[in-house]
């Protein structure tokens, strides 16, 4: 694989024209679903932005980390805790739970030199921090940026455009 450039600039237009949700309608409903799901209230809305901010992170989606980071600022989360997410195991800016959150969508995410990705330690963890609702949501939590993390890596939408409009 060649290596990519860090001199090129990047141009500011997304790689398809059209959205693809538009082209494929289908989907509005699955993704109403998954932003009701993760919206239900048994997990913290900025937990869950996170989450979602770590996941573009570690996918290398200016698009996913923009947009998350938008998300954490207008929701009045610090700028401390939101550019340290990065580096959130050596962070004093997050609680047990958050932490816990944080090393779920990672394990998910990363691969393991270890076999399984999500131990039985790891779920443990995360299991004495939330709930099994919470649980639960904050699994589909990871799984909506995944859905998403396609999208944002294929299709490269504009980064700081509208969430709604990030085609034109």
């Amino acid at each position: 694989m060649a290596p990519r450039s860090i001199t090129a600039e990047v141009p500011m237009v997304p790689r398809m024209a059209e959205d693809p949700a538009g082209l494929v309608p289908e989907l509005a409903e699955v993704s109403a679903a998954l932003f009701r799901a993760t919206g239900n209230g048994s997990v913290p809305r900025s937990t869950i932005s996170l989450v979602q901010l770590r996941a573009g992170q570690i996918v290398g989606s200016t698009y996913l980390t923009v947009l998350h980071t938008g998300f954490l600022r207008k929701a009045g989360q610090s700028e401390e805790r939101i550019t340290s997410v990065a580096s959130w195991q050596d962070s004093p800016y997050f609680t047990g739970a958050e932490r816990a959150a944080l090393a779920l969508v990672e394990a998910v995410l990363q691969p393991s030199a270890g076999g399984e990705r999500v131990s039985d330690e790891l779920f443990a963890r995360a299991a004495g921090h939330y709930e099994d609702k919470a649980l639960a949501t904050l699994m589909f939590a990871i799984g909506q940026v995944n859905f998403f993390i396609a999208v944002a890596l294929i299709a490269k939408p504009v980064p700081g455009r509208s969430f709604t409009d990030p085609w034109k």
